[in-house]
């Protein structure tokens, strides 16, 4: 009796490599496998879950450009914005207005430059940059101007230096002439609004 027991016992110790070496072989293989399948489903639920997000979005598309359609029509939302084909030419129109806004304010318009602008930008931002000279009620009369304008006007930034301009008056009782010195500034103001339907 012993014989077959110790004869099955060298049995199973001659077939146990030949089963556990395949098994360790599969684990080491299907182990990897199994967590890159895994990390595979993981990543296949995040990409459908941002597709069904582009989906809800892509969905509300057609709803938007009819709302952005509807304010491109209004015609009173329009008086608030340039009526110009492209940018340069809104940005035309606004320095023609902020030209004539600081004649008429009793100031002297130095020079202005048209600023670039992000093409994206949508309505598009037209800015210009302005230098003026005039006292202080000149520049609170322009800003006031400003603040009344339509289309809206914004100012984006402001540098004042006040300058001395040195004038001669006669004295009307000895007839000599007298210095005075009167103050004046230097006014150098970004200005923008916006145009829509630009073209460039």
């Amino acid at each position: 009796m012993t014989k077959p027991t110790a004869g099955r016992a060298r049995c199973l110790l001659l077939l146990a490599p030949l089963v556990l070496i395949p098994a360790l072989v599969l684990t080491a293989v299907l182990g990897p496998w199994a967590s890159a399948i895994s990390e595979l489903d993981a990543e296949i639920a995040t990409r459908q879950d941002q597709s069904q997000r582009y989906q809800r979005l892509l969905a509300t598309l057609p709803g938007m450009r009819a709302e952005l359609d509807r304010v491109l029509a209004n015609q009173e939302l329009k008086a608030f914005y340039f009526d110009a084909q492209t940018s340069a030419l809104a940005g035309a129109q606004l320095q023609r207005e902020v030209q004539e806004m600081v004649q008429t304010a009793g100031g002297r318009l130095i020079s202005t430059q048209i600023l670039p602008s992000a093409a994206a930008e949508q309505p598009q931002r037209v800015s210009i940059r302005a230098q003026l000279q005039g006292d202080v009620e000149t520049l609170l009369e322009v800003l006031h101007r400003i603040e009344q304008a339509r289309p809206f006007l914004f100012v984006d930034q402001i540098s004042v230096r006040a300058t001395q301009r040195r004038t001669v008056r006669r004295s009307a009782a000895r007839g000599a002439p007298a210095a005075q010195q009167e103050g004046q500034l230097t006014v150098r103001l970004d200005v923008f609004g916006y145009a829509l339907g630009q073209a460039g």
